[in-house]
């Protein structure tokens, strides 16, 4: 079934959890995402990138939970206009049974009644891809 409300993308990465939890770094998270790149900290846990598609200024704010590789992400084009819209997960490699030195790294996200379907493939397209962003910048450090 495609899932109309939920899009999940997953990777296997070669790194541990520990290692690959660079999803609650919201710094960092520019290197990756897309929709929110070249950040910079506006306050303690509160972060602005620009889209590399409109470039538009995206408003971040991480909710972090450490001990489970978790993260919430409220999301909007300006402060007063955030709401949840993400949430990434790193699941341990041997949760999985692959072994300490791997791990899967996912990221949900879910539609707006608002979005086109446009909007929402695009949405998922651009998740894929950045999993093979966030693979590619694990591996090589």
């Amino acid at each position: 079934m495609i899932d109309p409300h939920c899009h999940s993308s997953s990777i296997m990465v070669e790194r541990s959890a520990v290692a690959a939890y660079l999803m609650s770094d919201g710094l960092k998270q520019g290197q990756w995402a897309w929709g929110s790149a070249n950040r910079t900290e506006v306050e303690p846990g509160l972060f602005r990138g620009t889209s590399t598609f409109t470039g538009n200024q995206t408003f971040v704010r991480l909710h972090v939970d450490r001990n489970r590789f978790q993260v919430d992400y409220e999301v909007g084009p300006a402060r007063e206009s955030m709401q949840f819209r993400n949430m990434s997960r790193v699941i341990p490699g041997d949760v999985l049974r692959m072994g300490s030195d791997k791990c899967v790294v996912t990221l949900l996200t879910w539609r707006l009644e608002t979005q086109t379907d446009a909007e929402w493939i695009q949405f998922g397209a651009i998740h894929e891809a950045e999993m093979f962003l966030i693979k590619g910048i694990l591996e090589r450090t």
